[in-house]
């Protein structure tokens, strides 16, 4: 007789869903002998692997004190309904997935109720709120990281209930198709340069970095009329949303390039046949790094939001990947940095053959840092192992 297992897994953006599927996807895999029961707040992907929805986690993502101050009333009634379900359904393990502001939150809630709480994918305290370190002590059972450096800074702190399991990316991000066959599926010439554009997931991402990109490619396409520009967009994010900005660019008198495309679900074939890209600091800066595409990283948020968070922000840079490779591979472009003057000077030197071939040279670097891949792996056969603790 299989032994079941009673799985909650709370997620709160797009990287989240798409990590939690995987360690689904192994959990199944790796243990055919058990019999999961998973449900929670879920993701498209999530969704995909037969996850029982409490609330969809589609619309949850947001960055900045306005925007978060906005939807607080709709995250209290998630968070209320979520931590109900964890009280009458007595799951054997509750899988917290990023999302520290909600989850930390949650994790204090069920530490009350003796519920088994399996953090993956650390919060980044040792970027900024590192005090959060004391509350993970006191309310985690097991830690899950995912960046090389992170195991030595929780020991640092004192935390010894952790496991790194390598980055879900590693192994993982492959383009599906060549250069040629990408550039004749989106009317793009293979013998022209090509600037991929990431201006990220979440909603206020799109309104903030996106219009700057596109501006960059304006000025960037006046000067060089060959360039062709293509934004990635994420899979939950429309192409009408695209449509708007560009209007909006073009009111304001810029010439928009005859060739800027716009694909979408197709982030790692725009990264592998771009030259260069510009990319919204995150998750994709890693993707980046591992198809070893040059790129420069930027980001913007309400100024409001800026001015408050860069005075608890305790780290040299902000991109993953110079985190990862303690220097200053990618060049940063935040908030009042980030314009399309700024962004284009350093996207025309990433198209420099030696600029270029010394950044890919360092990317490869990061990307044998990062390692082989089978995270989800370790990080199910972690999940199991903290499963049999309560079952003995």
């Amino acid at each position: 007789m299989k032994k079941k297992y009673k799985i909650m897994i709370v997620v709160g953006e797009m990287s989240g869903d798409s990590h939690a599927a995987k360690l689904i996807a192994a959990l199944r895999q790796n243990y055919p002998a058990a019999e999961f029961e998973f449900f929670g707040t879920t993701g498209e992907k999530m969704r995909a692997a037969g996850v029982e929805t409490l609330e969809k986690a589609d619309d949850f993502a947001r960055v900045g004190i306005i925007e978060v101050a906005t939807a607080l009333p709709m995250f209290w009634k998630v968070f209320r309904k979520v931590k109900k379900e964890a009280f009458k359904r007595k799951p054997d393990a509750v899988i917290l997935v990023d999302f520290p502001d909600f989850n930390l939150r949650l994790a204090t809630a069920l530490k009350k109720k003796n519920i088994k709480t399996i953090y993956y994918i650390s919060p980044q305290v040792w970027a900024w709120k590192k005090h959060r370190v004391k509350r993970i002590k006191k309310d985690v059972d097991l830690l899950l990281t995912i960046l090389p450096f992170e195991q030595n800074w929780y020991a640092e702190h004192g935390f010894e209930k952790l496991k790194y399991v390598g980055n879900p990316l590693a192994g993982e991000v492959k383009s599906k198709s060549s250069r040629i066959k990408f550039c004749a599926e989106n009317d793009l010439d293979n013998e022209k340069p090509i600037i991929a554009l990431l201006p990220g997931s979440r909603g206020n991402e799109i309104d903030k970095i996106l219009p700057v990109l596109i501006e960059t490619a304006c000025l960037m396409s006046s000067k060089k009329k060959d360039l062709q520009f293509v934004i990635a967009l994420a899979a939950i994010r429309k192409k009408s949303e695209v449509k708007r900005i560009v209007s909006e660019v073009e009111a304001c008198g810029f010439k928009i390039p005859k060739c800027l495309s716009v694909v979408k679900e197709a982030t790692y074939e725009a990264l592998h046949a771009a030259d260069a890209a510009a990319v919204a600091s995150g998750t994709a800066t890693l993707e980046a790094a591992i198809i070893g595409t040059p790129m420069a990283i930027v980001y913007k948020v309400s100024n409001l939001t800026y001015y408050v968070l860069k005075n608890f922000v305790s780290i040299e840079f902000i991109g993953l990947v110079n985190l990862i490779a303690r220097e200053k591979v990618a060049a940063e472009f935040i908030q009042n940095d980030f314009t399309a003057e700024i962004l284009s000077r350093e996207l025309f030197r990433l198209l420099e053959k030696n600029v270029n071939d010394e950044m890919r040279k360092k990317l490869a670097h990061i990307k044998q840092i990062l390692g082989s891949g089978g995270a989800s792996k370790l990080a199910a056969e972690a999940v199991m192992n903290e499963l049999s603790k309560t079952n003995r």
